[in-house]
């Protein structure tokens, strides 16, 4: 089959097809957020702008959404990540994208590479463990979130068990960022796409304030 002209709609409508659980939909669109600040940072690193910064960032947003489309249906390791890779190459998608989902799997054998893998890696567990903090809190809202809240929470060891904590370390290691800086840069990228992750809190109105405020 030959190559789809792949966009951010395309990929939604993939990973509805293959996904129905809400907190997994949610999931892709809280990596998808950060990912696509990491987009728009690369383009403005690169210079880039018009259609050349819309594909970058694009490429990121995409990135995000489809790295885990395969695991309601193929939660496994022998499964997923690699039945996705297989669907996607076969309806085309390209080879970074699809180098990067099978590089944020740590047992896939694929290294991370160009700042598209190691940024989908960095930004994957981090932002499950920013959506479980945000929901712990009596607002359930990412606008409550900072950096000493995530960083205290990483230390308790009962806390979302799910998340590898040495994951988040090493994701923000690989991007060669301080720690505390990566959490601060996802908590914001979250926080301007609050209201679709269901993480703008109870008082939707505040939220949008303290967004359009200094943080």
């Amino acid at each position: 089959m030959g190559a789809i002209n792949y966009t951010r709609s395309e990929a939604w409508t993939l990973l509805n097809e293959y996904t129905q659980s809400t907190s997994l939909l949610k999931h892709a669109l809280a990596v998808e957020a950060c990912m696509g600040a990491h987009g728009e940072e690369q383009a403005a690193t690169r210079g880039l702008s018009g259609d050349e910064r819309n594909k970058l960032t694009e490429t990121y947003r995409i990135t995000g959404l489809l790295h885990d489309f395969d695991y309601e249906k193929y939660p496994s390791a022998e499964q997923h990540p690699f039945v996705g890779n297989k669907i996607l190459a076969q309806h085309g998608w390209p080879e970074e994208i699809r180098e990067a989902i099978m590089g944020h799997a740590q047992y896939s054998g694929v290294a991370r590479i160009s700042h598209l893998s190691k940024a989908l890696f960095a930004c994957d567990e981090l932002a499950g463990f920013l959506t479980a903090v945000s929901l712990v809190k009596p607002t359930k809202s990412i606008f409550d979130v900072d950096v000493a809240s995530v960083r205290k929470k990483m230390k308790d060891k009962g806390f979302a068990r799910g998340v590898a904590r040495q994951d988040i370390i090493l994701g923000a290691q690989e991007l060669q960022l301080d720690l505390d800086a990566h959490i601060d840069f996802c908590i914001r990228a979250m926080r301007r796409q609050a209201e679709a992750l269901g993480l703008a809190g109870s008082d939707a109105s505040a939220a949008s304030a303290a967004l359009s405020s200094p943080v």
